[in-house]
């Protein structure tokens, strides 16, 4: 099982204000989330199987806990309440399906891997429109 221990920063991000637009943000709240999400920080700490993730911008910041194969609440990346469960895809690979607590909208999940160069890739989905980022250690 990987090491997604550590303190994260962004060095490569693709799709998100098209994520961000799928998602139904309108553009003036795109433009204000681009700019503050360019530089988030990202602190990961792991103890086997249980997560805390934290990611911070200028704008917001977010923080999840959970335990894979359990069912957590968490928001998905436009703010909205969802249900959510983290199952292992492969060695080096969760995968997390969002189940909206309400209202309807783009069916939405998201991924991280470790890479074999220990670098980590977050992908973000709404529909078919795929937001990637890639992160290494800072």
């Amino acid at each position: 099982m990987p090491n997604f221990s550590g303190t994260w920063k962004m060095k490569h991000s693709e799709n998100f204000e098209e994520l961000l637009k799928v998602l139904g943000v309108n553009v003036m709240l795109r433009k204000i989330a681009v700019a503050a999400a360019s530089k988030p920080a990202v602190e990961i700490k792991q103890d086997g199987e249980s997560f805390y993730i934290k990611t911070s911008t200028t704008v917001r910041t977010t923080e999840i806990n959970f335990k894979i194969g359990e069912e957590f609440e968490e928001q998905t990346v436009d703010g909205r309440p969802c249900k959510s469960l983290a199952r292992w895809e492969s060695e080096n690979k969760m995968v997390c399906e969002q189940r909206l607590l309400k209202g309807e909208g783009p069916k939405t999940s998201w991924s991280r891997e470790m890479t074999n160069d220990g670098e980590l890739i977050l992908t973000m989905t709404a529909d078919d429109v795929v937001c990637t980022r890639i992160y290494i250690r800072d």
